[in-house]
């Protein structure tokens, strides 16, 4: 059974976890660092009178973790950040935090002045400050016993960054994590979570697998992705674990026969991040993937909707089942709620939602209006349509992306691509398609000829743009903003 905060202090520093628990490079260090890290934070809030703010850059995936246990035991808040984000985006996530400390090498390069920051990696943290004489003559508590810990929320700040390219931080504590914790067993009836974790920690995505597993007392595998292309597959028996990709991992494992069958074998193979396109989960249902297409963003803490896998092979895969911590009401612009089959905005009700976006809490934390289009049809099921930002407007009808690029993948004539709207005079907003082609004589005169038995005359793009590569993150979410950019060029260069 799931594990509190409290408990897990004990365990991990009394009662040792399972050696094999963990498994990755370095593993066994995990209590060990934990324990050392948790004893100088809580020493040092004591002295100093408030917790450290700190940002967590750790590259290592042991010294992350031990550093994310112990900043949460001792209620310190703690910023989870990308040892490889560039000089702008450090720039804000200093200018937004302020803060005390800093774990890890990976923001060395970012080219500020760091003189003023304590930068170490997450195991020679040291206490330097001298405690005041009333301190060093009263009996400090002792920071191994839960009531030593402090009676605030642990504070943990997930980046997310959408497609704006702004740097923003979602408000958690252990509590809303394990909200999902719990949805998650409940929704798959697991006692313990085995995860296979190829995604980065300092993600939601990356994170809730490592709280799945050590709650529940499961066990967490963690592997480069890299590494897993080479075929560097660590020996554990797949039916019993759970792996989470995003769409473009999949699509690379599957170009692999050996990880093809390999996939095949685990339990569960979680799919989020990003909208999967039709060929991808046809190909995936053909080679018997047990896929669990998810739907769910960093302020969820993760999923709240989820298909099951037996679901997926039996030819289900545009919807998705609410999780039991989570529920959803689709409502017209108005802020009624609508009817089953009827496309509306989605408002999440869960207990799951973060609290704010640092350093401001939200007013209502009930529920969570999204930018996402979607119906709930007559079983519960949810269906995404699209982002209503995305929506192209153009003659007056109403265009969802979504829609016109799975249909443009399905021709097989494209290795990836992306539907906007421009501005145009004429229709308000000109559909265009900036795509990767598969092959370099490859015509778009040839894929619009495919696309008009499939699509109104409306929906074909106006534009098509052949580019190289798209501008997507790690989790396979596209850059919006340098598309438009992108589009614009290509449009002023061929007038």
């Amino acid at each position: 059974m799931e594990k509190t905060l409290e408990n897990l202090v004990q365990q991990t520093f009394y009662q040792p976890l399972p050696k094999d628990w963990l498994i990755c490079d370095d593993s066994d260090l995990f209590a060990q660092l934990s324990e050392q890290l948790y004893l100088e934070l809580t020493q040092f809030s004591y002295y100093r009178g408030t917790p450290l703010k700190i940002l967590l850059a750790e590259r290592e995936p042991v010294r992350f973790l031990a550093g994310f246990l112990a900043a949460c035991a001792a209620r310190c808040p703690v910023f989870l950040c990308n040892p490889d984000w560039g000089k702008q985006e450090w720039q804000q996530v200093f200018d937004l935090v302020k803060p005390d400390l800093i774990w890890g090498l990976g923001t060395r390069n970012w080219g500020q002045d760091n003189s003023k920051f304590k930068i170490c990696p997450a195991d020679t943290l040291r206490v330097s400050v001298a405690p005041p004489q009333e301190a060093q003559n009263s009996k400090i508590p002792s920071p191994y016993h839960p009531t030593s810990l402090s009676p605030h929320p642990a504070l943990i700040m997930i980046p997310t960054g959408g497609s704006s390219g702004k740097m923003k931080f979602a408000i958690h504590t252990w509590e809303t994590l394990m909200a999902s914790v719990r949805g998650f067993t409940e929704h798959f009836l697991l006692n313990q979570v085995n995860s296979f974790c190829v995604l980065p920690l300092y993600h939601v995505s990356g994170l809730m697998q490592f709280m799945r597993s050590l709650t529940t007392g499961g066990k967490l595998v963690i592997l480069p992705f890299k590494e897993l292309e080479f075929g560097q597959i660590n020996t554990i028996e797949p039916s019993k674990f759970c792996i989470s990709l995003v769409p473009t991992q999949l699509q690379r494992l599957l170009q692999n026969p050996e990880l093809t069958e390999w996939l095949s074998q685990f339990q569960t193979v979680l799919l989020g991040g990003a909208p999967a396109w039709n060929e991808l989960l046809e190909k995936a249902r053909y080679y018997n993937i047990r896929l669990a297409p998810t739907y769910g963003m960093t302020e969820t803490a993760s999923q709240i909707a989820t298909l099951k896998p037996d679901d997926f092979l039996n030819g289900k895969d545009s919807c998705t089942q609410i999780l039991p911590h989570a529920s959803v009401k689709i409502c017209n612009e108005q802020g009624e709620e609508l009817n089953s089959n009827q496309v509306g905005n989605i408002t999440i009700y869960s207990q799951s939602l973060a609290r704010g976006y640092y350093p401001q809490n939200w007013k209502n934390q009930d529920y969570l209006q999204v930018d996402d289009l979607g119906f709930l049809d007559n079983q519960g099921y949810l269906h995404i349509v699209g982002r209503n930002s995305d929506k192209i407007i153009t003659g007056g009808e109403n265009v969802y992306p979504i829609e016109i690029e799975s249909t443009i993948r399905a021709t097989q004539m494209v290795a990836d691509v992306c539907v906007i709207g421009i501005p145009d005079k004429l229709w308000g907003q000109a559909v265009t398609a900036i795509y990767i082609p598969k092959n370099s004589n490859t015509s778009n005169l040839e894929i619009r000829n495919l696309l008009k038995e499939k699509l109104s005359k409306f929906k074909i793009p106006k534009h098509w743009i052949p580019v190289q590569t798209l501008p997507r993150n790690s989790q396979g979410k596209i850059n919006r903003q340098q598309l438009q950019q992108i589009a614009t060029n290509f449009l002023q260069n061929s007038l």
